[in-house]
């Protein structure tokens, strides 16, 4: 049984990770928008509805369909490491890791002006439209969540005596907001309206409006407080020590979004589309390379075979991405080797009956694989520096920090068959420090880059870490069909992928797909630091039948039940077979919604 309805509807659909969010986006197609103006203003109200997961500062890939062309495109939202960003720099600090909080690993905030691109090409709507419902959320509050309350609360007693521009974002004069209690933000409500009045003085016209708003982030009055705090500010990180950071004025004044063309593999006559190898897009597609060799509808839904040949298929994939992926403008990354099918053939033979334990990447184009060694830094840091915080429970705090973040997802569709989909994150509360004056942290999106010299990842000035986020689009016959993402660090592309094969292989319908007992593994080192992993490991929701679950023993897996419908949050939007409109939600966590009309 369905815990909610499919929605259909023949004017547009909107879907994101916060009811708000995705009711400011069908505000912006009620006021004769598309679909690209619904997807900016629904992600500019889950920068401060969701602040525990990502924010201004952070990142936004975006993929887009346009109906007036019929191309699907990338733009970048991911920012790159700064120009002080050398390996030199970190080990001078006697780092081997970047930290996964503070100041050394904020790169250039890449989603304000990856949706002030979107607008300015492609919308409708002036900036004002899009902005006013952030604004509004930020100065009259809006519904704390109770994850969001829970993290503030654990980060309290370091908002209190260290990060003390936090403390004053999201404390109540020292204590943390219950769940469910208005929270407001008015520092980033003037920035929003500072950058709105910048725009305004441009003139009516959307393209100018777009643009001086842009240049007020990255050129002007934003960029000028980020460079001023990092000059001199430092904050305490998950070293346990106080850290500055790298990122100057001059990073985000010379950055603008690139626009590049999406990696793409036609799946049973879907060509999905995903961002290039500085995301983990493409892993998506070698999955589909490999499992197309499967007759997974005659394994079953939820069958031994079904569970075990996605998971073994995942491992070689991730594994793959573990040694070749990196920013391909830095990085010489083997992407077409990856996805042709002969090598896909060769890969699907190492997928045998029993589960494997080893991460196995490949050799395309003859290449040797390069993964380095993983450095678990999951125990207490040591030191004087670290020491001498005992006495007020902050190093207990700082573990947390540094702990893998979450995201969100916004996804748009309009009746003119203009479809958008994008994963917000980073610039989240709990690992780095309000910016003064600005209401919100900058990203650490560069613990992802390898200290480690001959790697694709490895960290470099200038260059995009690899990212974790990973929106999908999908066309059918030349057509738009589906668009969607989920929350979920490295498991985005496990969990968006079992959407799709419920899709396809199972028939399943987009809602139903999204509600279906859902599994991954945690087989691959994280992307984030300290890199762990569970080899062999099967996390699966209960619900699986039990006898599955054995079998999946028997055959080398060390399965982990964990609650039902705690994995994953898909978004997605679409069109249906009579030429309208479809949205779907997960209800896990309770928050992501779908709105049609």
């Amino acid at each position: 049984m369905l815990l909610r309805p499919e929605l259909h509807g023949t004017h547009g659909a909107v879907s994101s990770t916060h009811w708000l969010a995705s009711a400011a986006g069908m505000a912006m197609l009620d006021r004769g928008g598309n679909a690209f103006d619904a997807a900016t203003a629904a992600a500019f109200v889950i920068q401060v509805v969701e602040p525990h997961l990502n924010g201004p500062g952070g990142d936004a890939p975006i993929l887009v369909h346009d109906a007036a062309d019929g191309r699907v495109e990338v733009i970048c939202g991911q920012g790159p490491m700064p120009a002080a960003a050398t390996l030199d720099a970190f080990r001078q600090r006697g780092l081997d890791t970047v930290p996964g909080s503070g100041l050394l690993a904020a790169c250039v905030p890449g989603a304000f002006g990856a949706w002030m691109t979107l607008l300015r090409d492609r919308g409708r709507l002036r900036v004002e439209d899009v902005l006013l419902p952030a604004i509004g959320y930020a100065e009259d509050g809006y519904p704390l969540l109770p994850r969001a309350a829970e993290m503030i609360g654990v980060m309290a007693p370091l908002f209190r005596d260290e990060w003390t521009e936090s403390g004053r974002t999201y404390l109540d004069h020292g204590t943390a907001p219950a769940a469910g209690s208005r929270m407001r933000n008015p520092a980033l409500g003037r920035t929003f309206r500072r950058i709105l009045a910048e725009a305004r003085a441009a003139g009516p016209g959307r393209e100018a409006q777009a643009e001086a708003a842009r240049a007020a982030f990255y050129q002007g009055f934003v960029a000028e407080a980020v460079d001023r705090y990092l000059a001199t500010g430092e904050a305490v990180d998950a070293t346990g020590r106080s850290n500055g950071g790298l990122l100057t004025g001059e990073d985000l004044a010379g950055w603008r979004p690139p626009v590049e063309t999406p990696a793409s593999f036609d799946y049973r006559g879907h060509l999905v589309h995903k961002a290039g190898p500085w995301s983990q897009g493409p892993v998506f597609l070698q999955q589909l390379a490999l499992l197309e060799g499967f007759d997974l509808t005659a394994m079953g839904y939820g069958s031994a075979d079904h569970l075990h040949t996605v998971v073994e298929a995942a491992k070689l994939a991730y594994a793959d991405r573990e040694a070749w992926y990196g920013d391909p403008a830095h990085a010489d990354v083997p992407l077409a080797a990856l996805l042709d099918r002969d090598y896909a053939a060769k890969r699907r033979e190492l997928i045998g009956p029993a589960a494997s334990g080893a991460l196995r990447p490949g050799s395309p184009d003859g290449r040797r694989p390069y993964v380095p060694e993983c450095l678990d830094r999951s125990g207490a840091p040591t030191g004087p520096d670290w020491l001498s915080q005992l006495h007020n429970g902050i190093p207990t705090v700082l573990l947390r920090t540094a702990a893998k973040g979450d995201t969100t997802c916004v996804t748009a569709t309009d009746r003119e068959g203009n479809m958008v989909v994008s994963t917000p994150s980073g610039g989240w509360l709990k690992s780095s420090p309000v910016v003064p004056g600005l209401g919100f942290p900058l990203g650490t999106r560069g613990q992802m880059a390898w200290l480690a010299e001959g790697h694709p990842n490895v960290l470099a000035p200038g260059k995009r870490p690899r990212t974790t986020l990973s929106p999908t689009l999908v066309l059918k016959e030349g057509r738009p069909y589906l668009a969607f993402g989920t929350p979920g660090g490295d498991q985005q592309d496990q969990w968006t992928l079992h959407f799709l094969l419920n899709h396809i292989d199972f028939g399943m319908a987009p809602q139903r797909a999204t509600e279906a007992t859902t599994f991954h593994t945690d087989h691959v080192p994280t992307s984030f630091t300290p890199r762990q992993s569970r080899p062999l490991t099967l996390v699966a929701e209960q619900g699986f039948d039990r006898a599955v679950l054995e079998e999946l023993g028997h055959r080398g897996h060390e399965v982990r039940e964990v609650p039902a419908q705690t994995l994953g949050k898909v978004c997605a939007t679409g069109v249906d077979g009579d030429g309208g409109v479809v949205a779907a939600a997960s209800p896990r966590g309770g928050q992501a919604y779908a709105v049609v009309r």
